[in-house]
């Protein structure tokens, strides 16, 4: 089991933190142990709450196929936290997703064919 970081900043917009987290979500799948870490820049760390925020964001997103092994706790300008895999909560993430797919595939297509 290696340890997968991936950092964001206390401000990053939400498509980012949408991406980022589609990449922890899919280390988690495939079995490693994953850190999260918001830095803040300059004087952004006069308000930890917005990075917090985050990171509250970033858990809820994650605690779907993980779990916490260690809460977010703030060490100088970076808080961090570690999450690793439940099998469990992977393995009823799945199903979900392939109940997801065979609903997608089985609409038929309502498009209108063009006239030529």
């Amino acid at each position: 089991m290696t340890v997968k970081e991936i950092r964001f900043n206390a401000n990053t917009d939400t498509h980012d933190i949408e991406f980022k987290t589609k990449h922890l979500k899919q280390f988690l799948m495939d079995g490693h142990k994953v850190k999260a870490t918001v830095l803040y820049k300059g004087r952004m760390i006069t308000h930890p709450e917005f990075g917090r925020k985050l990171m509250e964001e970033i858990l809820e997103k994650l605690l779907e196929v993980g779990k916490i092994e260690s809460p977010p706790k703030l060490e100088g300008k970076m808080l961090t936290t570690y999450l690793v895999p439940d099998k469990n909560k992977i393995t009823v993430y799945k199903t979900k997703l392939e109940k997801e797919n065979k609903q997608i595939a089985q609409v038929p297509n309502t498009e209108p064919a063009e006239n030529k």
